[in-house]
């Protein structure tokens, strides 16, 4: 199963949708629907089956600038905090620029 990507936005927020395997390869694709979003911006990651490190990296950037990381998996979630905990997470962005 590849990504699937549904976006859907209002006067108020922009939901982006997410379905299938969420991999480093989609991250651009990814990137460029959330910027091109207005108001709150809302991930949704119900029908995510699969991520890969890069995208955890990816979605704890999101959510630290203000993005909503709707049905989050339990093992995602763990992820990504185990991922803001990590000391050698300053000390890469601090040496290397980032796309969210």
């Amino acid at each position: 199963m590849t990504l699937r990507i549904q976006k859907s936005s209002d006067d108020d927020s922009t939901t982006v949708r997410l379905c299938g395997r969420l991999l480093g390869s989609h991250r651009q694709a990814l990137f460029e629907q959330l910027e091109s979003s207005t108001g709150m911006v809302v991930i949704d990651l119900e029908e995510v089956m699969l991520v890969d490190l890069d995208i955890v990296q990816f979605l704890a950037r999101c959510e630290a600038r203000g993005m909503e990381l709707l049905h989050c998996s339990p093992y995602i979630r763990e992820w990504i905090s185990r991922e803001n905990n990590r000391p050698a997470k300053v000390a890469d962005e601090l040496n290397a620029p980032k796309h969210f």
